[in-house]
């Protein structure tokens, strides 16, 4: 998994059994400056843009393949042992209303470079169908964090925040509440030259902006009705820059972006998980403290922990997601929730290129 943070590549390696979901192994390959630039570059339209889209899937097929092989090194897995590889690929357009979403990554060449089956382009299938093609982790969150009495929602903070309902007895729900550690990060980068606020100490040095933090949830996204889902063509800096007037101080803009993601999810929660009694957090975004207490003290009938308490990592639970996502697709099994995505009916997602 690589996200829309673009801070790099979660690769975990992961046994399914009649019994449960094993973590094996982990790796983190970190994405270096240019890799990183490149990927931004491409998500606005350019000169020769085609070309330059297809050299960096090449790239990342690249990385991908090194993620896989020092992951397998790690515990002496070879790669004929591996039944396949859920790679979700790097988002550059996601344009589920015009009917098409664009992940990079050349799984060919993974397969190629790997010698494992690769099964990617996950979110085509249920747009195809009339969804958003995301988000499409809730359906893995059913599987292995539901409780048979307890109202719980799983959040998950990346790039983008989205959540996954599970009311007891009710049907799985879920979508794309808006920025999670996106702007911040950005913002972050752009005043300090570091790629985010270490638990939200530079965002705790400033005060929110009343006005600005209006401006921004004016945003129609926000107000949408789920099914819905979001990224990077809509969030990105020049969003950010368009609700400034340019006399606010750059810690106070900071302190505002981390009241937008909470106050987002906070809302979201509020208006679609009614009765909701436990939140896990899942993501970077599970690491930034300021950030937990600030959503802990806007849901006050509700505990705040990481997903880590109930014995999933965190940070790795969306690689693990895709996993099983491939598994599905191995299995010839519908792997969407229509609630959530608003397709037609259940699909089988993902295409499959063999080893």
């Amino acid at each position: 998994m690589s996200g829309t943070s673009l801070d790099g590549i979660d690769a975990a390696l992961v046994a399914f059994s009649k019994t449960g979901t094993e973590l094996i192994s982990k790796f983190f390959l970190p994405f270096d400056d240019t890799l990183k630039l490149t990927i931004l570059d491409l998500h606005q339209p350019s000169h020769n843009e085609l070309h330059k889209t297809q050299l960096t899937g090449n790239q990342l097929a690249r990385q991908y393949a090194i993620a896989v092989d020092s992951l397998l090194k790690q515990v002496s897995y070879l790669p004929g042992q591996i039944q396949a590889i859920g790679c979700h690929g790097q988002t550059i357009r996601h344009c589920p209303e015009h009917g098409y979403t664009l992940q990079i990554g050349n799984a060919a060449l993974l397969a190629e470079l790997t010698g494992i089956t690769v099964v990617n382009d996950f979110r085509s299938r249920d747009i195809a169908a009339g969804g958003q093609g995301a988000p499409l982790v809730p359906a893995f969150h059913d599987k292995i964090l539901r409780h048979p009495d307890i109202h719980r929602v799983i959040v998950n903070i990346g790039g983008i925040s989205n959540l996954t309902n599970l009311p007891p007895g009710n049907a799985t729900s879920g979508f794309d509440c808006g920025p999670g550690n996106l702007l911040m990060d950005a913002w972050c980068m752009e005043h300090l030259g570091l790629p985010f606020d270490a638990d939200g100490a530079w965002a705790a040095t400033g005060n929110v902006l009343p006005k600005l933090l209006d401006r921004l949830l004016a945003e129609p996204f926000f107000a949408l009705p789920p099914p819905k889902s979001s990224g990077r063509d809509l969030f990105n800096m020049a969003w950010l820059q368009s609700h400034l007037h340019g006399e606010e101080l750059p810690e106070d803009v900071q302190a505002t972006l981390l009241a937008l993601t909470c106050t987002t999810i906070a809302e979201a929660i509020i208006a679609q998980c009614r009765g909701a009694r436990e939140i896990y957090l899942c993501g970077g975004g599970a690491h930034n403290s300021a950030l937990r207490r600030m959503l802990a003290g806007k849901l006050p009938e509700c505990s705040v922990q990481a997903t880590d308490v109930l014995g999933v990592d965190g940070d790795y639970l969306e690689a693990i997601a895709f996993a099983w996502l491939a598994q599905q697709n191995r299995l010839n099994l519908p792997a969407n929730l229509p609630r959530v995505t608003g397709a037609a009916h259940p699909c089988i997602l993902g295409a499959t290129y063999s080893a």
